[in-house]
């Protein structure tokens, strides 16, 4: 299908938007040169840029500076059935590690068991990025908290080029989840590793009036500063769905020129807030693809593609709506996702 086809009423509005908060020259953006541009000043360690380079030289995006990851850690965030039922193959590591091949990513993210399973067949392969920690929903009554499943060496041992974790900001948890993850990212840098930071917010007070904050861009711009500043070299977020979080919930500190001048209503401004806060872009953003709805999901991650890449992000890392359909319909929807990247028509806004 043609983009605009898929973009169908919006076509204009996502198309032919121009940022006027903050200008697309005061950001880092993507592209061929970014880790010779923007990283190579800074203090990661010369295996980490290798890494780095390693995955943006892979799958269909090489060479462009964007990322499409194939995430696959919902077995133990969802439950296996949850996840797996839909199309029960994907059981297989192996598999997964296939359709991450197949569908032209620049990497896959699992689990140490997955990974672990396919390094041998597949980690020369496609790059893999080890998820450290992970939130099981088989403690009674459920505990949304993000506890550890693998080690920084465990991770190294395998071939993996990078780790990734999850912060539950906003949570009870979150600051013991924060000095684990400190701790893991200093460890994987020291391996060579990049690291990338799932920041996510939890907490049932971030729903207030019937509004649901946890993807308000004010929020998870703040969140992704936390997670820039903990030395993550890419963030993983939520789209955004609405600003005014801080406001709303009455806490924090927030200016009201973020309000006014900043971010507007329309998605590229506040995703682009988000990368903004991800230090003006030197930390790359990527967006969650989020769940597998059915037929409509083909449209929903290349307009979720197109507000990332004309925001000024990185990339986009689609899991469910891809391993939930048989491999030959989850690939066509990974590089529908990753067309939007390779289409010179498609700019930062």
């Amino acid at each position: 299908m043609e983009l605009k086809e898929l973009l169908g009423d919006e076509t204009s509005s996502l198309l032919g938007h121009e940022c006027s908060t903050i200008g697309r020259e005061r950001l880092s953006t993507p592209g061929p040169d970014f880790v010779d541009r923007v990283l190579a000043g800074g203090d990661r360690p010369p295996a980490v840029l290798r890494n780095l380079q390693h995955v943006f030289d892979t799958g269909r995006l090489a060479g462009t500076g964007y990322l499409s990851i194939l995430p696959v850690d919902q077995g133990v965030e969802h439950s296996a059935a949850a996840s797996f039922a839909p199309n029960p193959e994907y059981f297989d590591p192996l598999r997964l590690c296939e359709l991450a091949v197949e569908g032209g990513c620049n990497a896959i993210a699992s689990t140490l068991g997955v990974l672990g399973m396919a390094a041998r067949r597949y980690a020369h392969r496609v790059p893999f990025i080890v998820k450290l920690n992970h939130n099981e929903l088989l403690t009674y009554p459920n505990r949304y908290d993000q506890v550890m499943f693998a080690s920084v060496r465990q991770a190294f041992d395998l071939g993996a080029v990078g780790v990734g974790a999850t912060v539950y900001f906003g949570s009870p948890e979150s600051m013991r989840q924060l000095r684990e993850v400190r701790q893991a990212f200093q460890a994987a840098h020291g391996l060579g590793m990049f690291t990338v930071l799932w920041a996510y917010l939890r907490n049932e007070a971030f729903r207030r009036d019937g509004v649901d904050h946890h993807t308000s861009a004010d929020l998870t711009g703040q969140a992704n500063h936390l997670a820039a500043t903990v030395e993550a070299d890419i963030v993983k977020q939520k789209q955004p769905q609405g600003n005014g979080g801080f406001r709303a919930l009455g806490f924090g500190k927030t200016s009201d020129l973020v309000y006014e001048e900043l971010t507007t209503d329309h998605p590229i401004d506040l995703t682009r807030w988000q990368v903004v806060n991800c230090f003006m872009g030197r930390v790359g953003l990527i967006n969650s693809g989020g769940a597998s709805s059915g037929q409509g999901d083909l449209a929903q991650a290349v307009r979720t593609a197109v507000i990332n890449k004309r925001a000024g992000g990185m990339g986009l890392i689609v899991g469910r709506k891809s391993f939930q359909r048989p491999m030959a319909g989850g690939v066509r929807l990974l590089n529908a996702v990753q067309d939007v990247y390779l289409d010179p028509d498609v700019t930062i806004a």
